[in-house]
């Protein structure tokens, strides 16, 4: 008997399983229709089954491509928000640091300017002829290779080919390293430090040092000036405390800028310290760019007193691979 019975109370409970089974997915489904209306998504695949190869996968990587590895003439401009976007090219942010695109070449021959782009490499070729007021000029031909570095370095190998009048040619070597303390307009200025070691044949070799600053007045208005200070590391010992400066205006975005450059340098020996000699030059300064990747510069520098050579002549001509 009592086997019986909790054998028709399974019986019964289980009928009840089965019609609470059926009725509450019904209100269930009813109630969050009214509920949200709104949501309901209709897929038409025109009774075609979906396959995986028909979703579209995309690449994180491609998400996420490095612009510093775009070349600087194609470099995409970098938006800043909240700052007004100027309407010349040369004046696109650009790369990791960004920095006006005009910064990632050289503007001024005689100036220093900040850094260039990360993953630029860049040749240069100059013409550099030192005109004495008697005898005769000193004459330079310089290969200089550029690469810019992670982290706001850059590094410069140069060679050059040195003759003084119509005597021997000298070999000379040099390495230079920069580094800016910040991405272009955190800090006035855009301060840079650079350090060079030039190694010359048959004369002492020489140490520079300088405090690079760079900015823009305004749209087309550029500039720069540097603070140096070099020493012979042998012979009289010779010590230059100097100051460069240029300022230039772009007459046709990309393609062409005048400006004017000036140059202050005093001299003094090992052993006549604060006895000073000085130099002055000041002159007008060109740049053409016949392409977004090549550029020339061209600038002659006279001097201005009695004790300054007669003229410096610098021409400079460059490639960004």
């Amino acid at each position: 008997m009592e086997i019986a019975l909790k054998l028709n109370l399974i019986r019964k409970i289980a009928i009840v399983s089965t019609v609470v089974a059926s009725v509450v997915p019904a209100v269930t489904k009813a109630e969050t229709a009214s509920r949200f209306p709104d949501f309901s998504l209709t897929i038409a695949l025109e009774n075609q089954p979906l396959k995986l190869s028909d979703i579209p996968v995309i690449n994180p990587a491609d998400q996420r491509r490095d612009s510093s590895k775009e070349k600087t003439a194609t470099m995409p401009p970098v938006t800043v928000v909240g700052e007004q976007v100027s309407p010349y090219r040369e004046e696109d942010r650009i790369g990791t640091y960004n920095q006006p695109r005009w910064t990632a070449d050289r503007r001024f021959p005689g100036v220093r300017t900040y850094v260039i782009p990360e993953n630029e490499v860049e040749f240069e070729y100059w013409f550099r002829a030192d005109v004495p007021r008697k005898g005769a000029a000193e004459i330079q031909h310089i290969f200089e290779l550029s690469f810019g570095l992670p982290y706001r370095f850059q590094l410069d190998l140069y060679g050059i080919a040195r003759t003084e009048g119509n005597e021997k040619t000298f070999f000379d070597q040099a390495i230079e390293l920069r580094y800016a303390f910040a991405d272009w307009g955190k800090i006035w200025g855009n301060p840079a430090l650079y350090i060079e070691y030039i190694n010359r044949d048959q004369s002492p070799d020489k140490v520079e040092g300088k405090l690079l600053l760079a900015g823009e007045f305004a749209p087309r208005w550029h500039w720069g000036q540097n603070f140096l200070m070099e020493a012979e590391v042998g012979g009289q010992r010779e010590y230059e405390y100097g100051w460069t400066g240029g300022v230039s205006y772009t007459l046709i975005d990309e393609k062409l800028s005048i400006g004017v450059e000036a140059q202050f340098s005093l001299f003094d020996l090992h052993g006549h310290r604060g006895t000073y000699r000085d130099e002055t030059f000041i002159g007008p300064s060109i740049q053409f760019r016949p392409s977004p990747k090549m550029h020339l510069n061209i600038v002659p520098l006279i001097g201005v007193d009695h004790e300054s050579p007669a003229a410096k002549i610098l021409v400079n001509f460059a490639y960004a691979f």
